[in-house]
Parts: structure tokens; C-alpha cells; sequence
């Protein structure tokens, strides 16, 4: 009898605790529904975060097996175990958030205006075509594109998936808006103003037409970096640079940009609740910008971040191997298709004197400089300028380290000390006093160039000024010297090979835009008129020789960038744009378990 009560009472316990565990279950399995219903009837299937695969599936076979008579409190056990942890891994992924460390220093919580915000938006309002890991540029909101045999009239066809973060659908309008408006209010964009001869819009197949006054075979690459704005928001905007707003701005990326908060550090990007691409697994993207490189690395080392970004930078040589330590991270290495070089005043004598230039690159000591400045991680230029890792390298010669030819060429060139003060004199006969214009993340640099050029006759003072001082006085051409760097799109803007910081066309905040000669100018426009992958190949070649044989810059070292991750994440893609901060890292990033 006791034993028939033991059973008894067995069995309500075990009614009673699958009733408990069915309750929970159809809870959890409602909850589920409702907040992925929540998200609006446009949702698919591919939209659900790849932690709940499976676990519908789980829950009705477990269902099944409370009612079959079959199961034993020993499988109970185990199979609740399983709906706990699928429980607790989604609730887990609605509250992820990635976290990125970075020593771009947001100024304004300006879209537009402020150019490291306008990168990190490219997460929220993504351009309409990206890089991809092999350098190729194909489409992002764009699904593919058509142009003109003459490379005047550009088509692009909008992927018919997209909808902005507040539910309205993007448009053809919404880009041609967008790009008519870079042209006209900002000031980095005013080729299209000038080139753009009109535009035309099609509902019927979802494009954008564009017509340009002459031909244009970079189209695609420039509009790589133009974030799409919804025109219904912005159209009411008259000075976009100069419009601030601490968010949410309204994006169509799998994220949208919800607060800037400048006084933290700190950008928040949340899940665009109409993002119909592949679904990111976390909800929070924030950005935690810091007032220098050794802060944002504390940061990283403490643990207080997952990843490390600097736009076309890489993360600091020196502290690699101390984070390293830790155990918590692995590093990506990419080569850089930028570099830091030295930009002469072309307008401005000696400077303007091809001779004189060849000694200057000869008077720096190229190993010594690339092994203090990146531990390794460089190597010596080619005077073709061009990095080995673009597309279209010629192996130019390298630059050679030599203080004898450097003073035998000035001796030959006429630059002579005649009082004997140690120091040479120009052709007009006063010293040599050489000024160079440095920004305080080039000192080291600016010193061993001031030793170096003391060491073949000539004077040299370094000049350090704050980076809107540095356009002033490089925009009025008010330097001797300077020493500067070429970011990836840099070396991919204009005629691409690095054209566009010197054709004296061009304006920009980087760019020294100093080289008038038609030969240099001819290459550029041949450049952006030919489709023929083979005449592209001859004029690249052109281009690099005419840098090896003029100088119009001396590049001081390339280098590889180098990017720290935990290691209990995966997923990451590096392009040679803007490294890993693209939607395909965004959108396949996971956390794996410890």
C-alpha cells in the first residue's frame, strides 16, 4: 500500500512538474512570437537571429514527449536543461552588444560634417556600393549597375528590400537626393556639382540615373563612400555640415544610428527593426571613442571592449605584444594600400626643383624610419609611391638611403656653402632654412627628418601645429615641407594610385592638390576615360613611373595594419577601404562560447 502511495504520489509530481515546465515553455514560445512579430509584418525568415534555429523544433518535440508516457524524470531533467539554455542564449542575444574601442575622436554630432562620424555611420546609412576583401567594388544598397560605353551615364538598381529605421521604404529619390546633396552643400563633394549634368529616377525597376558632362570610370568607387540619407528628413536641412543632432537619425543599414553622446565617448547604433538582409546577432553596436591611441588601448587591455578601430590605421605597434599577454585576443594583418609620406611645396623653391627633391630622398634613412615607426610591421617604399598591395603595381625602384649621392647631386645642382657656416645656400644665395610642417602625430618623424637633412648641408626647424592650422597652411601653400599620410580611399580617389592628393583640380582636407603639369594631368584624365582593362593597366604604370622620376612626393614607409579581436568572436571581414568597420562583419560577428 505504501508503495502503491509512493507511486502516486511519484506520478503527481511528475504531472505536476511537466505542467510547470509546459507552462514555461509556451510563455517563452509566445514571448518569441510576439517580439518577432513585434517587428512589423515585413519581417522574413531569414531576420530571425540564428540563436532561436532549432529551438521550435526542440520545443515541440518536447511537448510531445510530456504527454507520451515515455519520458523518465532523468530525460525531464536534461531536456529542461536544454530549454533553460535556449532561454537564457536569446535572451542573451536581445541584449548583446559589440563593443568597439577607437581614438577617432568624434567633434560634432554632425551626420554630415563631421567626417569621423560620417564613417562610422556607414553602418547606419550604408553608401550605395562597397569594397569587398578582394578590393573589388560591387554593390551594397545597390544589387548591380550599368554605364555607358562612353562612361557618361551611370545606372544603379536598388536592392527592393530596403527600408529605412522609422518603416518607410527606400528610394530611387532617397539616392539621387542624396548625392545631388553632397554635391551642392559639402565642400569635399563639389566634383559633383560640377560634373553632374542631371539625373532621372525610375519606380518601375527601383534605379537611379546619372548623367555626367564627361566621362567618369570611378563612379562606381566614389559612390563606395557617400552615406544614403532618407530625403524625406534631410530635404528640410539647408546646411547639412553644419546640422547637428544627437540622434536618433533615421538609417537602412541593419543598424540605426540611436545616440551620440559626446560627453561619454560613446555612439550607440541599435537593430533597424525593418532590416530585411541577414540579421546581426547583436542588438548594440557602440562605439567608445577615446582622447588618444593609449587610452583606447587601456581600454582594450582592461577588457572593456571587444575590438579596436582606427579608421585607415592600424592598432599601435608598440602595444601589440603586451596585449597579446593577456590571452584574450587574436590579430588580423592586412596590408595597407596607405602610406605616410613627405609632401614638398611644389609652388615653392628649392622645392619646385626636381634635383633638389632627388636629394631630400636620398638623404632619409628609409630602414631606420620604418623600423621605429612600425616594430616590423613595414618596409621600405618603391619611388613609384604606389603599396605592393594595390591592384595595378609596378615594381618601381626602391628608395635608397644615401647621404653621399645626396650631397654629391646638390653640389652638381648648384646648392653650395660658400661662407662655410656648414650650411648650403640657394641659387639666390641665402641659407637653405628648411621649415617642416608636422601635426603632432608625425613628431618622431619630423625629428629624424630634421636630422637627416641637418646631416647633408641644409637647415631644417620642425613646425608643429594643430590639424585645422595643417589645412590652413597647406591650403595657402604656406609649408616648406610636410609630412602627411595617404588613407586607403585616398590612394582609390580620383584617377586612384594615389592621383587625387596631387592633382592641383582637386580640393579636399587632405589632399595637397600642388602638381599642374599637363603630362601629370593628361595620366589622370586618360585614366578616368578608358574602360579597357589593359590601357587602365599602361597609364597605372605611367603614373608610377612619372612619381618615381618627379618626386611630386617621397614616400617615407609602407606598412600593415594590424587589428586586435577577442578571441571569443568571430565572423570578421576586413576590406581594403575601411578595414573591419563594413555591414559583412556586422552581420556575420558572433559570439563563440569561452
Amino acid at each position: 500500500m505504501k508503495q502503491i502511495k509512493h507511486l502516486m504520489g511519484l506520478g503527481l509530481k511528475v504531472r505536476l512538474k511537466r505542467t510547470i515546465i509546459l507552462t514555461i515553455l509556451v510563455l517563452t514560445f509566445c514571448s518569441t512570437v510576439f517580439s518577432s512579430g513585434a517587428v512589423g509584418q515585413e519581417d522574413s525568415e531569414n531576420n530571425q537571429p540564428a540563436s532561436e534555429e532549432g529551438f521550435f523544433d526542440r520545443f515541440i518535440t518536447y511537448v510531445k514527449s510530456l504527454f507520451s508516457g515515455e519520458e523518465d524524470l532523468q530525460s525531464s531533467g536534461e531536456i529542461s536543461k536544454i530549454g533553460a539554455a535556449d532561454i537564457q542564449q536569446s535572451a542573451d542575444s536581445e541584449d548583446a552588444v559589440l563593443k568597439i574601442a577607437t581614438p577617432d575622436v568624434i567633434d560634432s554630432a554632425s551626420l554630415v560634417g563631421d567626417t569621423g562620424l560620417g564613417v562610422f555611420a556607414h553602418l547606419s546609412n550604408p553608401p550605395l556600393m562597397k569594397m569587398d576583401t578582394e578590393g573589388h567594388i560591387v554593390g551594397q544598397l545597390a544589387k548591380n549597375y550599368s554605364v555607358s560605353e562612353n562612361n557618361t551615364l551611370w545606372t544603379f538598381y536598388l536592392r527592393d528590400d530596403l527600408y529605412w529605421s522609422d518603416g518607410e521604404k527606400v528610394t530611387p529619390e532617397d539616392v539621387e537626393f542624396s548625392i545631388r546633396y553632397y554635391g551642392e552643400k559639402t565642400p569635399w563633394a563639389s566634383w559633383i556639382n560640377d560634373t553632374l549634368e542631371n539625373s532621372t529616377v525610375s519606380d518601375a525597376d527601383n534605379s537611379v540615373t546619372f548623367k555626367f558632362n564627361k566621362p567618369y570610370t570611378r563612379v562606381s568607387m566614389e559612390f563606395a563612400t557617400y552615406d544614403i540619407l532618407p530625403a524625406y528628413v534631410w530635404k528640410n536641412i539647408e546646411d547639412p555640415v553644419e546640422y547637428t543632432n544627437n540622434g536618433p537619425y533615421v538609417g537602412c543599414g541593419p543598424y540605426y544610428l540611436k545616440l551620440i553622446d559626446l560627453n561619454a565617448g560613446k555612439l550607440v547604433f541599435e537593430k533597424n527593426p525593418y532590416w530585411k538582409g541577414k540579421a546581426p546577432e547583436f542588438k548594440t553596436v557602440e562605439i567608445h571613442f577615446y582622447s588618444n591611441v593609449d587610452v583606447a588601448t587601456l581600454a582594450l587591455q582592461n577588457g572593456e571592449a571587444d575590438t579596436y578601430y582606427k579608421y585607415a590605421g592600424s592598432y599601435p605597434y608598440s602595444s601589440i605584444e603586451e596585449l597579446n599577454k593577456t590571452g584574450n585576443f587574436d590579430f588580423m594583418e592586412k596590408t595597407s594600400i596607405g602610406l605616410v609620406f613627405l609632401a614638398p611645396n611644389l609652388k615653392k623653391a628649392p622645392f619646385s626643383d626636381e634635383e633638389f627633391r632627388e636629394a631630400l630622398a636620398y638623404a632619409i634613412n628609409y630602414e631606420e624610419l620604418a623600423s621605429l615607426e612600425t616594430l616590423g610591421y613595414g618596409e621600405v617604399p618603391n619611388r613609384g609611391f604606389v603599396p605592393s598591395s594595390m591592384e595595378n603595381y609596378k615594381e618601381t625602384e626602391k628608395l635608397e638611403y644615401s647621404p653621399e649621392k645626396a650631397r654629391e647631386i646638390l653640389e652638381k645642382a648648384g646648392y653650395s656653402d660658400s661662407n662655410g657656416n656648414g650650411i648650403l645656400e640657394g641659387k639666390d644665395g641665402k641659407d637653405i632654412k628648411l621649415e617642416i610642417l608636422i601635426r603632432p602625430d608625425y613628431a618622431r618623424t619630423g625629428e629624424l627628418l630634421d636630422e637627416y637633412f641637418e646631416n647633408i648641408g641644409l637647415s631644417a626647424d620642425l613646425k608643429t601645429v594643430d590639424s585645422d592650422t595643417w589645412i590652413t597652411l597647406k591650403d595657402s601653400y604656406n609649408y616648406d615641407l610636410t609630412v602627411t599620410r595617404s588613407t586607403p580611399w585616398g590612394m582609390l580617389m580620383h584617377s586612384s594610385w594615389g592621383s587625387g592628393y596631387f592633382d592641383s583640380r582637386r580640393t579636399g582636407q587632405g589632399v595637397m592638390h600642388n602638381v599642374e603639369d599637363p603630362v601629370f594631368l593628361q595620366l589622370c584624365d586618360n585614366i578616368l576615360a578608358t574602360t579597357d582593362s589593359a590601357e587602365l593597366q599602361k597609364y597605372a604604370y605611367e603614373l608610377q613611373d612619372y612619381y618615381a622620376e618627379n618626386l611630386p612626393a617621397i614616400p617615407l614607409y609602407w606598412s600593415k595594419t594590424v587589428t586586435p579581436f577577442n578571441r571569443h568572436f568571430e565572423g570578421w571581414y576586413a576590406d581594403p577601404l575601411y578595414g573591419i568597420y563594413n555591414l559583412d562583419t556586422f552581420t556575420n560577428v558572433t559570439k563563440v562560447e569561452a
